[in-house]
């Protein structure tokens, strides 16, 4: 049995991963972030105060939430999955496919738009000149981006200016277009969870069969659908001179984007 703790258990990504490794029977320990409140203790979720002792024996640590004394993450001597965004996560780039990599000590999330771009080689064949628009909700912020939209979406409602503290940037009710990165523009959503990805396909693309944890759909995926499963929901439309093609692919960024390749790479 894999004997691991989960740092930020009490964040929406860190109760995910509990709820999910504890059904695959693994031994799993619910770690705060720091010393724990009352309303920890109270919750239907018992967790656990970080200290040292707790993590002798451990064979893994996930970091949904860092802890506050990150020297606990660098004195552990097993393997270590950092699953914060950004650039605080440490260690080799989670690879696409596959389990654990041998000889490595600390594997980094990889993001949901990386790993949703790799599926197109195995969704289409002869695709060329991609391009697209990556329409993005706020649940790859967690905590902070689901309380954020609802604060501000609260606000707005009642007439006030929204407060940007949680998100650090105005969200509800609006949409915001970040500047491109190559042919990809990336827009922000005021949307909880679920993401949806727009891609162009020029040359002579053809649709193949599909692979495993992607569903073809006969219609365009909304974000609510891709919130509630955790596969690709596709859809693909041909110009009708066959020389172009658009592809829309729904996920959401914590099911599919984080919970999926965890369980693969833990071989779960």
């Amino acid at each position: 049995m894999l004997k691991l703790a989960v740092f930020g258990a009490q964040c929406i990504l860190g109760r995910e991963l509990v709820e999910v490794l504890e059904s695959r029977d693994c031994s799993v320990l619910p770690l705060a972030t720091g010393p724990t409140t009352a309303q920890d203790e109270e919750g239907d979720q018992i967790i656990f105060a970080p200290v040292p002792e707790l993590m002798e024996g451990l064979d893994l640590v996930i970091v949904a939430d860092p802890p506050k004394d990150e020297g606990m993450l660098g004195a552990f001597p097993g393997k270590i999955l950092d699953l914060r965004g950004g650039d605080e996560a440490v260690g080799e780039p989670m690879p696409l496919s596959g389990p654990w990599p041998k000889d490595v000590a600390r594997i980094k999330a990889r993001p949901a738009i990386e790993q949703a771009l790799a599926l197109v080689p195995s969704l289409v064949s002869g695709a060329a000149g991609i391009s697209g628009v990556y329409l993005r909700s706020v649940a790859l912020l967690g905590d902070a981006g689901i309380q954020g939209l609802a604060a501000q979406s609260r606000d707005m409602l009642e007439g006030l200016e929204p407060d940007e503290t949680l998100l650090g940037f105005r969200a509800a009710f609006d949409a915001i277009p970040r500047q491109p990165r190559g042919n990809l523009v990336e827009v922000l959503m005021p949307t909880f969870h679920g993401d949806i990805l727009i891609l162009n396909l020029g040359g002579e693309p053809k649709k193949k069969e599909g692979i495993n944890h992607v569903k073809w759909l006969p219609q365009p995926p909304t974000s609510r659908e891709a919130a509630v499963t955790n596969d690709v929901l596709a859809h693909y439309a041909a110009a009708p001179d066959g020389n172009s093609a658009v592809m829309i692919l729904g996920f959401d960024p914590i099911l599919w984007g984080v919970i999926r390749p965890v369980l693969r790479l833990l071989e779960l």
